[in-house]
C-alpha cells in the first residue's frame, strides 16, 4: 500500500484562518499578532490577563528510549490532542519549536507525522516567526558586549582565562566546538579560545523558556554569569549591561506561537531546548497559557522519559508550580524489537520474543514515571509492520508493571485513531489520583542530587567525578546555589551514557565530564560522557535531500 510523504499529506491541509482558531480558545484577534494566515503570536497582555482562572488539565507524553527505528513522540502529541478534540473535550497542544540542527542533520522535521500533525509544516520546521533567530542574536550580542568590554580597558577586570559564555548558532557544526577568536592583531581584540554551542543548549533559550513575563526575563538574563575575575568574583550579564537590549531582541520571541493541527485544533509552538543537552520543555509561558484557556492541555518531553520526562517533572514542575495528571509513554513494536536485539533491517519480520525482551526498556520508563506519583498510560504508536500476538506482548508487558496499553493508530486516521486512548486518558486525569512529587528537595546537595538521578532513573552503580568537578560543585553550594536543580546532559538512545547500550541496563558508571552553573535559568547542566553541547552532522546529512521541486515547493522535510 502507498503511503503519502508527512509533507505531502501538510501540503493537502484545509487549514483555517488562524483568527478562527484563536476563537476556538477565547483569544479575540486583537491580541494575535498574525505571521501570514496561518500562524501568530499571542500578545502578553492577553496572557497577563488569564491569570485568575483555573488551570485545566495536563497530559504529558513522553516515550521509551528512541531508536533510529523511531517512535513517534510529537506524532502521538498530536494525535491524543486531535482524539480528545473528537470526544468533545477541548484540547490544546503545547510543543517545543524545530531547530535547524536536526532538520538539516538526521531528523528532517519535528512537527508530528502523518494525519497526525502540526500545520504550516515546512515554516515550523524551518525559521517559523524567528523566535530561535531572536535567541541566537541575543546570546551573541552578550558574547560580543563581553569581548568589547574588554577590548576597551577591562574596567571590571574580567579574567580573560575564565570566560565561561560561549557563542551560539542553530545548526550542527562540529568544527565550531573549539576556536579561537580575535587573532589579527591589536585592532581585533585579544586572542583567546573559546566555542560555539547549538542555540538549543544556550541558557538564553532556556531562560524563555523559563520565564514568566519580560520582567522575569530582564531578571534572568541579568543573572547570567559569564566570566570570574582572577579572584573569582563571578561577573554578571547585567555587569556587562546587555540585559536590557537582549530583552528588546527577544521581547516579540517571548510571545507563544500559535497554530493548528490538520484537524483544525489549537497548538501552541514555543521554546526549543533539546533534552539530551538542556531541559527539553516547550516555555513555561505557553503550558501555563493554555492551563487557563483551555480543558486540557497535552505537552511533550523531549526523548525518552530518563531526560525529558525527568527534567520536565525536576526543573519545569518545579519552577512553574504545575504538574500532570496523566502521564503517556509511547512505545512501539519496532523500537522493542531494537531494544531486544534485532537489527533496523529485521525490524519487519514477527519476533514476539524480541519485542518481550526488549519491553523491559519500557518497564523501566513505567517504573521511574510512577516514581514522580503520576499514573502512566503506554500508546503503541502502530506500524503497518506490526503484528497482533506483537502488540499483544506490549499489552501484557503493560499490565504487568502495573499499567495498561493502547494501540493508536494516529498516523494513518487522525484523532479517530486515538479515540480510546483519549477517553482513557481524560478518564484518568478527571479522576485527580495524581499525587506529583519531585524527585529530590531543593535543600539536597548538588552531588547528591546528581546521584539520585543517576542511581533512581539510570540505575548506574555510581556516579564517577572528579576532585574539581565535587569542589565546583560545593563552590557553587557556598555561594547560594545549592537549592538549584540539575540538568542532566547525556546520551538519549541509553539509560547509560554508552548510546550502543540498549535495554535496561545496570551495573554502569556515570562520569561526569564537566558541570556547568545557569544561574539565569535556575539549574546546573551535568554534562556525562561523551555528550556534546554542539553536535555534528551525520555522514549522510538531511539536507542532502531537502530541496525546492518544480512547483517551487519544498521537498525532502518529513
Amino acid at each position: 500500500m502507498d503511503y503519502k510523504t508527512d509533507i505531502e499529506i501538510a501540503r493537502e491541509a484545509n487549514k483555517k484562518p488562524i483568527q478562527e482558531i484563536g476563537a476556538k480558545l477565547g483569544i479575540p484577534e486583537a491580541e494575535l499578532l498574525p505571521f501570514g494566515h496561518d500562524k501568530a503570536k499571542i500578545s502578553a497582555e492577553f496572557i497577563a490577563a488569564q491569570g485568575e482562572k483555573p488551570n485545566g488539565k495536563l497530559i504529558l507524553v513522553t516515550a521509551i528510549s528512541p531508536t533510529p527505528a523511531g517512535e513517534g513522540k510529537t506524532t502521538t502529541t498530536v494525535g491524543l490532542s486531535d482524539g480528545l478534540n473528537a470526544i468533545g473535550k477541548q484540547s490544546t497542544i503545547c510543543i517545543r519549536e524545530a531547530s535547524l540542527g536536526p532538520c538539516f542533520g538526521m531528523k528532517g522535521g519535528a512537527a508530528g507525522g502523518g494525519h497526525a500533525q502540526v500545520v504550516p509544516m515546512e515554516d515550523m520546521n524551518l525559521h517559523f516567526t524567528g523566535d530561535f533567530h531572536a535567541i541566537t542574536s541575543a546570546h551573541n550580542l552578550l558574547s560580543a558586549m563581553i569581548d568589547n568590554h574588554i577590548y576597551w580597558g577591562n574596567e571590571l577586570e574580567i579574567d580573560e582565562r575564565r570566560i565561561v559564555w560561549k557563542r551560539v548558532m542553530d545548526m550542527n557544526d562540529r568544527a565550531l566546538r573549539d576556536t579561537v577568536i580575535s587573532l589579527g592583531g591589536v585592532a581585533n581584540g585579544f586572542a583567546r579560545q573559546t566555542g560555539f554551542d547549538i542555540t538549543v543548549a544556550s541558557e538564553v533559550m532556556a531562560i524563555l523558556c523559563l520565564a514568566d513575563n519580560l520582567e522575569d526575563l530582564q531578571r534572568r538574563l541579568g543573572n547570567i554569569i559569564v566570566a570570574y575575575t582572577r579572584e573569582r568574583k563571578p561577573i554578571y550579564c547585567r555587569d556587562i549591561e546587555a540585559d536590557g537590549a537582549m530583552t528588546v531582541l527577544l521581547q516579540q520571541a517571548m510571545q507563544p506561537n500559535l497554530v493548528q493541527t490538520l484537524e483544525n485544533n489549537p497548538a501552541l509552538v514555543h521554546g526549543g531546548p533539546f533534552a539530551n543537552i538542556a531541559h527539553g520543555c516547550n516555555s513555561v509561558i505557553a503550558t501555563k497559557l493554555a492551563l487557563k484557556i483551555s480543558d486540557y492541555v497535552v505537552t511533550e518531553a523531549g526523548f525518552g522519559a530518563d531526560l525529558g520526562a525527568e527534567k520536565f517533572m525536576n526543573i519545569k514542575c518545579r519552577k512553574a508550580g504545575i504538574s500532570p495528571d496523566v502521564v503517556v509513554l509511547v512505545a512501539t513494536v519496532r523500537a522493542s524489537k531494537m531494544n531486544g536485539g534485532v537489527a533496523r533491517a529485521e525490524l519487519d519480520e514477527e519476533n514476539v520474543n524480541a519485542v518481550v525482551e526488549g519491553c523491559a526498556n519500557m518497564g523501566r520508563h513505567i517504573e521511574n514515571l510512577k516514581s514522580f506519583g503520576v499514573p502512566v498510560v503506554v500508546a503503541i504508536n502502530h506500524f503497518v509492520s506490526d503484528t497482533e500476538a506483537e502488540v499483544e506482548a506490549i499489552n501484557a508487558y503493560a499490565r504487568s508493571h502495573g499499567s495498561e496499553a493502547i494501540l493508536c493508530k494516529h498516523w494513518e486516521k487522525g484523532g479517530a485513531g486515538t479515540r480510546e486512548l483519549a477517553e482513557r486518558v481524560a478518564e484518568i486525569a478527571e479522576a485527580n489520583v495524581a499525587q506529583f512529587a519531585p524527585l529530590y528537595p531543593d535543600e539536597m546537595p548538588l552531588f547528591e542530587k546528581i546521584e539520585t538521578i543517576a542511581k533512581r532513573i539510570y540505575r548506574a552503580d555510581e556516579v564517577l567525578a572528579d576532585k574539581k568537578i565535587r569542589q565546583q560543585l560545593r563552590d557553587w553550594e557556598a555561594a547560594g546555589y545549592g537549592h538549584l536543580p540539575v540538568c542532566m546532559a547525556k546520551t538519549q538512545y541509553s539509560f547509560s551514557t554508552d548510546p550502543d547500550l540498549r535495554g535496561a541496563p545496570t551495573g554502569h558508571s556515570m562520569p561526569v565530564r564537566e558541570v556547568r552553573l545557569s544561574a539565569g535559568a535556575g539549574f546546573i547542566v551535568v554534562i556525562c560522557g561523551a555528550i556534546m553541547t554542539m553536535p555534528g552532522l551525520p555522514r549522510n546529512p538531511a539536507a542532502k535531500s531537502i530541496h525546492l521541486n518544480d512547483a517551487g515547493e519544498i521537498e525532502g522535510l518529513f
